[in-house]
């Protein structure tokens, strides 16, 4: 029988927990959910139940891929940062942004006509791995490694990651028993009660008491938004990305650009420097481009026609690197990918920002909230200055592919303001390069600007790349560093293709990760 579900995820156990469900005869949608919530059990320092999600779905015959902003808006009660000159990154202050995932999937599984599971199935492998444990991986040690040294973590944050009164390490076995008990009330009660009833009033009062402005009107508030999604045309092929507030449309501006250019590419360095200068041209862009949908400039509506993706492409040099002092923004996230029996496709993306979010865990809830509202400015002349009930800029930005030739690719990465350069790096190298997916998300990858922790706003090269092009990229007048190979600064990347003859699935091997495929009867 042929291959028909897949599931690739950058930590194994919800890639299991996303193939139990489509082995059961799930929907994607309803694995994604089961994976989601897991992936949010044993990577809690990459995402958790108090951030946020959007997803792509793609129907078999559809018109377009079925799009969902999960992402939480802002708090009404922000009169405290007019005393700041910057967003406090920890804390209860960094805690300004409602927990918009759970809304996300329920408006998933709203959609999803074959949905069928009832919530006790599908979060019973999130509600196991809680209660039984796992063992603590090198990326979440580092983590915790981290958080350790970060002054405004809450005493739940350090009751529940810190037990011993030192950050997790490597090897170490970790239960979240009342992470636990939130799925299973969830299961009882609804994902809706996440947001109403006892379960809020106790977020509502953990958040108080760490000082942040979100009150329960707001968690009562939280809603998923269906919104239409982004499309690029290019030449074979319709990529969709995720609209405003994410950056899905830097995604598929730096694809439009190298679609358009792609003829004067031949080596490994005309890629590599292709698609480097085009991310500095959408980059450029960000100040109009890169804030709640009320508040981008009117260039959001014409920027992917082609006569702007002409004159972007038309300031690109293919001899010499433009001058670059690009400061990214950090970010820790998960990008999950899969195909059911019945042709249904998803990438997910879920996330709290930086590694731990805010540092403020939910002490009855065993998660910690975000702080993704941190990226918003507090320059109020800015497109994304801090307002109530806005949504931040979001590094966020699941992607989907329509090739012409009835081949369909799910792909993303985590990995901050570095996911439209990745995103690039995977779809140039499958989609124009004849590249396996397996190939093109293992392959040595780069990253423009400045990562958590450093100051400079080069390029990283990984180091088998760099030895091989480090001559070309001097001669290009590139500012680099070589890092080392497989460095998870690059992301987590994955992919799912579908195809008349083949269905394969790649995970990351920066990841914690694995990618399945197999089959059941329809």
């Amino acid at each position: 029988m042929k291959e028909n579900i897949a599931f690739t995820a950058p930590h194994k156990t919800a890639t299991e927990a996303g193939m139990s469900i489509l082995r059961q005869g799930g929907t994607a949608t309803e694995a994604m959910v089961a994976a989601a919530a897991t992936i949010s059990v044993v990577y809690p320092h990459m995402n958790s139940i108090g951030g946020d999600g959007f997803w792509l779905i793609d129907n078999p015959g559809s018109d377009a891929p079925i799009a969902i902003d999960a992402c939480g808006a802002a708090c009404q009660n922000l009169a405290v940062y007019q005393e700041f000159d910057a967003i406090p990154e920890r804390g209860g202050l960094s805690a300004i942004t409602q927990a918009g995932t759970i809304s996300g999937w329920q408006a998933a599984l709203n959609a999803d006509e074959n949905a069928k599971l009832p919530l006790s199935e599908i979060l019973a492998p999130a509600i196991a791995a809680a209660r039984s444990g796992f063992e603590v991986t090198t990326s979440l040690q580092t983590a915790s490694d981290k958080l350790y040294a970060v002054d405004k973590r809450n005493d739940a944050f350090k009751a529940l990651y810190e037990p011993n009164g030192l950050a997790l390490k490597q090897g170490e076995h970790f239960t979240n028993p009342a992470l636990a008990n939130t799925f299973e009330y969830l299961a009882k009660n609804g994902l809706q009660a996440f947001y109403q009833g006892e379960l809020a009033q106790s977020f509502a009062a953990d958040l108080a008491a760490a000082g942040s402005q979100i009150k329960l009107a707001d968690i009562n508030a939280t809603q998923a938004q269906v919104v239409t999604p982004l499309k690029a045309s290019l030449q074979g092929v319709d990529c969709y990305n995720l609209p405003a507030p994410t950056q899905g449309i830097h995604s598929l501006i730096i694809l439009s650009i190298v679609d358009q250019l792609r003829s004067q590419a031949s080596e490994d360095i005309d890629w590599l420097h292709l698609i480097v200068e085009a991310t500095k041209q959408s980059f450029h862009l960000r100040p109009q481009l890169w804030a709640d949908p009320n508040a981008v400039t009117a260039l959001y509506q014409q920027v992917l026609q082609a006569p702007a993706i002409s004159e972007l492409a038309n300031n690109i040099s293919m001899s010499k690197a433009e001058a670059w002092p690009f400061n990214a923004s950090p970010g820790d996230t998960v990008w999950l990918a899969a195909r059911d029996q019945r042709g249904q496709m998803v990438s997910f993306i879920q996330s709290i920002y930086w590694e731990f979010g805010s540092g403020v865990v939910m002490k009855d809830g065993g998660f910690t909230w975000n702080n993704r509202g941190i990226s918003f400015s507090l320059d109020s002349t800015t497109t994304n200055c801090l307002a109530a009930n806005k949504k931040p800029a979001h590094t966020l930005n699941p992607a989907f592919a329509r090739y012409h030739d009835g081949r369909r690719l799910a792909y993303g990465t985590m990995g901050g303001e570095g996911q439209p350069q990745t995103q690039a790096k995977v779809f140039t190298d499958y989609t124009w390069r004849n590249r396996t997916i397996n190939e093109a998300v293992a392959a040595p990858r780069w990253l423009l600007g400045r990562t958590w922790g450093d100051t400079s706003t080069n390029l990283k090269v990984e180091l088998t790349l760099a030895s091989e092009l480090g001559t070309e990229l001097d001669r290009l007048k590139h500012k680099w560093q070589s890092v080392d190979d497989n460095n998870e600064m690059m992301g987590h990347a994955g992919a799912i293709l579908d195809s008349d003859t083949e269905l394969a699935a790649a995970s990351d091997p920066r990841s914690d990760g694995a990618a399945l495929v197999g089959c059941v009867d329809k």
